[in-house]
């Protein structure tokens, strides 16, 4: 168990209201909740032991939601305890999010075993939402041993999850069209698995095409890691059929780069990029918070009587030339 940092919710091992409590902490954009998120963090780092991550990926209408929870369910019945953490996109009009995705995994999101937790991309690129990394390390100290990361949808900037999981699983629907051309080389070359899904029905024909497509392709990208040759392979997540085998793939490319010390290769370049993620993140709330008077450079810039070079340049000098608020 964490240990509990003053002004903190304690995580005890399968507690899900007291992780739902500590990733609202972590998520808050609050700057007086962030001393008590970082302790928070920090501790529960500490405390745990690192779990079998995994990374989904793939276009809209791909099926990740559906995959995820029959693939959930099997990784229950295997003895396991799930995390889930599910991004879902948010609207740059309004700024809400739907947050459907738990709606789309009831039977699994009721199991005891299992935590299924929405969060809102907000502004964040990538994929993914801003604290996706602090939540996965709460999930690991809540007891999960498995936890799964499933992104917004696909594209050549939806790569973050990559950079933060251990396994990272692509999803391709048959049927699409240019299969190969819809998901971009950039994309595909950091995959440790592609998966085509909807193998069933009216669509199993255009599915084995789909792998055979796939498997032509891979063998013509560049490698994440040496020791992992990314593999394809067809699922249904309707009738079950190679769910089994996909999770056997998972923990195969998860236990190689474990034997071969890749894994904690790709971890400690995680940690160092989530460092400078939080420069950036750090250095642009201060910014925001500088005593320049915003909104003036903003109306400056966008009537063209400074440039955004000279913008951001005064807000930069500006931030720097104030003291930085408590508890940042």
């Amino acid at each position: 168990m964490a240990a509990v940092p003053d002004g903190a919710p304690g995580l005890a091992p399968g507690d899900r209201r007291a992780l739902a409590k500590a990733i609202t902490l972590v998520e808050s954009t609050r700057p007086s909740d962030r001393p008590a998120a970082r302790r928070l963090v920090a501790s529960a780092a500490a405390g745990s032991s690192p779990a079998v991550r995994i990374g989904i990926s793939g276009p809209p209408g791909a099926g990740k939601s559906t995959l995820i929870e029959a693939l959930g369910n099997h990784i229950l019945d295997m003895g396991h305890r799930i995390a889930v953490l599910a991004v879902d996109p948010t609207s740059t009009v309004t700024g809400g999010s739907i947050l459907g995705d738990k709606t789309r995994m009831v039977t699994l999101a009721r199991r005891p075993e299992a935590f299924v937790r929405p969060s809102p991309a907000g502004t964040t690129l990538g994929g993914v939402a801003r604290r996706t990394r602090e939540c996965i390390v709460l999930c690991e100290a809540y007891g999960a041993d498995v936890v799964i990361v499933e992104t917004v949808g696909v594209g050549q900037s939806e790569v973050a999850v990559a950079g933060m999981t251990d396994v990272f699983v692509l999803l391709a629907p048959p049927g699409g069209g240019d299969d190969l051309q819809g998901i971009k080389r950039g994309v595909m070359e950091l995959a440790d698995l592609v998966v085509v899904t909807k193998c069933d029905g009216d669509l199993a024909a255009a599915a084995q095409r789909t792998v055979a497509d796939h498997r032509a392709a891979v063998r013509l990208l560049a490698r994440r890691d040496l020791d992992v040759m990314p593999t394809v392979r067809a699922v249904s997540a309707v009738t079950g059929e190679g769910i089994a085998e996909l999770w056997q793939a998972v923990m195969g490319v998860h236990a190689a780069l474990e034997a071969s010390g890749a894994l904690e290769g790709r971890r400690a370049r995680q940690r160092v990029a989530w460092m400078w993620d939080e420069v950036r993140d750090a250095l642009a709330e201060r910014v925001t918070r500088t005593g320049a008077d915003v909104a003036v450079l903003e109306a400056d810039v966008a009537a063209g009587d400074l440039t955004p070079q000279d913008g951001a340049m005064r807000l930069v000098r500006d931030a720097f030339a104030t003291p930085p608020a408590s508890g940042t």
